[in-house]
């Protein structure tokens, strides 16, 4: 059974390391799979196509986040629209 830390998390794992005991662990990885051959290295061209994704990826959440927020304002705005009218009939007024 698992011992339980602060706050009732395991401190057991990777997760549960001080950040410098998980770096050197994974530095071991990188040098490993370098040293077997196996570890994947970007050329600039790669890199570039990378770069590019990102940014065409970035730009159409930016895009979404817009479109979001200006139907929000349409929403908002025709609610203070209905509460004005709210307002407007409760005080015996026509609309």
């Amino acid at each position: 059974m698992a011992t339980r830390g602060q706050g009732g998390t395991s401190n057991r794992g990777f997760a549960s390391m001080d950040p410098e005991k998980q770096r050197a662990i994974a530095a071991q990885g990188g040098r490993a799979a370098h040293a077997q051959g196996v570890a994947h290295e970007f050329d600039s061209e790669e890199a570039r196509a990378a770069g590019r994704k990102g940014g065409q990826a970035r730009s159409s959440r930016s895009a979404a986040a817009r479109a979001v927020s200006v139907a929000d304002r349409d929403i908002q705005g025709a609610a203070s629209g209905l509460d004005a009218m709210d307002e407007g009939m409760s005080r015996g007024g026509h609309v």
